[in-house]
């Protein structure tokens, strides 16, 4: 037997406890959406909105401030300075969201700002590099594209692999596919259409009654809106990596919500008439609740310690995957679980539970 901190009979009401875990992310996720309609959306990096990125090296230990205030008098809109590497290698990033001046308009104002202001320090731009607004916007499409169709699959995956319906799943995505290029038609914005096509997955699973998928679905909405929330919350900046992390914390939801369906799937096939389907999925998660608590909080170890010691460059990679984490391991238990409970297991598991 494996190592285990939690006995496998425990007997914990997660399912009794739902409606407080419904409340609480409601109130985290309206908090994350009325950040992001107060400030207009999410906070584009230049990866997104375009712009430039000055490496500097200078010659001794200066000061993030003492930079920024260096350049203060130099009209770079949305200027960001940021320290590079370890302690001792003295490189800065400097961004700009500005990209409608030369880079060497932007190279000859940086020269003149440093080398006026930094106290005779000796310094070397290293690296200059330019997104153009139209690049911005294209990668940003497929960014969102990325994000939609990794559920759209693992809508698909999950509705084979727990109830066997692989032809209903594939004419889900048909369907997808089909409205996606339908509103695409009424020329909205992209994010408005990703919305719209995550809705309508949400929506055909409900319908279809693929119920294992409809509920891992919507912890993969929770964790990925509420990530973006308290990302726009704590004014953070949006960019490649952060999508990189997004990514990254749906394959760990799907992981750990993939283990506990299949305990819930294998342990209501076996169950016994007088058994409830609550009280088969509360058995389920407290069975596999050492695992998920273990594997959490190793995965949070290491992050933590690229979160602290990883240096400013994945800083908001680091702090993505924290947050991510956390709460893909709080909707395994509290969100997935409790909407199949909701729906009950469909047909083809309730038929292998009866045989």
């Amino acid at each position: 037997m494996g190592l285990q901190i939690i006995k496998s009979d425990t007997k914990i009401d997660f399912i009794g406890v739902r409606k407080i875990a419904f409340i609480l992310s409601a109130l985290i996720i309206l908090a994350g959406l009325g950040s992001l309609v107060i400030k207009g959306g999410p906070k584009y990096g230049i990866d997104f909105a375009g712009g430039m990125i000055v490496q500097v090296k200078i010659d001794k230990a200066t000061d993030v401030k003492t930079i920024k205030k260096a350049l203060g008098d130099v009209e770079l809109p949305g200027l960001v300075v940021q320290a590079l590497g370890l302690d001792g290698d003295n490189e800065y990033l400097i961004r700009t969201s500005s990209s409608d001046i030369s880079s060497q308009d932007v190279r000859g104002k940086v020269n003149n700002a440093l080398s006026s202001k930094l106290d005779g320090a000796h310094y070397e731009i290293q690296r200059l590099e330019m997104v153009g607004p139209k690049v911005g916007a294209d990668l940003r499409l497929k960014a969102l594209e990325a994000l939609f169709y990794a559920v759209l699959l693992i809508a698909v995956y999950i509705s084979g692999r727990f109830e066997q319906r692989w032809t209903v799943a594939a004419l889900m995505a048909a369907a997808l596919a089909s409205s996606i290029y339908g509103v695409g038609l009424l020329g909205l914005d992209m994010g408005w259409l990703i919305i719209a096509a995550l809705g309508i997955t949400v929506g055909l699973c409900w319908y279809l009654k693929l119920n294992y998928a409809l509920g891992a679905v919507a912890a993969l909405i929770h964790d990925v809106v509420i990530t973006v929330g308290i990302f726009s919350i704590l004014g953070k900046e949006f960019d490649l990596t952060i999508i990189a992390a997004l990514l990254t914390i749906i394959g760990y939801s799907l992981n750990d919500t993939i283990i506990v369906f299949d305990r819930i799937r294998e342990n209501n096939i076996a169950r016994k008439g007088n058994e409830t389907f609550a009280t088969v999925i509360n058995k389920s998660i407290n069975q596999t609740l050492s695992r998920t608590i273990m594997t959490s909080v190793t995965t949070l170890m290491v992050v933590f310690c690229l979160f602290v010691l990883g240096g400013s460059v994945i800083h908001d990679f680091a702090l993505a995957l924290l947050i991510g984490v956390g709460v893909g391991t709080y909707s395994s238990i509290f969100v997935a679980s409790p909407i199949l409970m909701g729906f009950g297991p469909s047909s083809v598991v309730e038929k292998e539970a009866e045989a």
